[in-house]
């Protein structure tokens, strides 16, 4: 099998965050394979999952629980090689995220500065992203 033949998805979700920043999203991805599925995002209080790196976290919520202020949403799903590849920098994550050990609000990096990241040259958020543009201006 090839990878354009790939089992894999990657898959983009968000859920808008609860009281003074409820019109900000959090996002996160769900990197499904076969017989498995599981949640990768950044979350502002470190090392709260049995499978956490600081502030990223592998599982700390079901695949797709909101944050507290409604449901979560899928937005895009990847598949073939482009899932193959994202799911790589996902799972590749603890070793070459930059700002594992540190989380800010505003202006990031947070949750979305993680997604945006991962992201990088494939995919922008939306304006509820807040933080997303957190790495590019780091890098600039």
């Amino acid at each position: 099998m090839n990878n354009l033949e790939s089992p894999i998805a990657v898959d983009l979700w968000a859920a808008r965050i609860p009281g003074f920043a409820c019109i900000a999203e959090h996002h996160w991805f769900i990197v499904a394979r076969p017989g498995t599925a599981s949640r990768w995002e950044v979350w502002q209080t470190p090392c709260q999952s049995e499978v956490s790196w600081g502030h990223l976290h592998c599982d700390l919520l079901g695949l797709t629980s909101g944050v507290g202020n409604g449901p979560g949403r899928m937005l895009r799903r990847w598949s073939g090689a482009d899932a193959c590849e994202l799911a790589q920098h996902i799972e590749n994550a603890p070793s070459n995220y930059p700002w594992i050990d540190t989380y800010r609000v505003f202006p990031g990096p947070n949750s979305n500065t993680f997604v945006q990241w991962v992201l990088a040259g494939i995919h922008e958020l939306g304006w509820r992203g807040i933080g997303r543009a957190y790495a590019r201006q780091a890098f600039s």
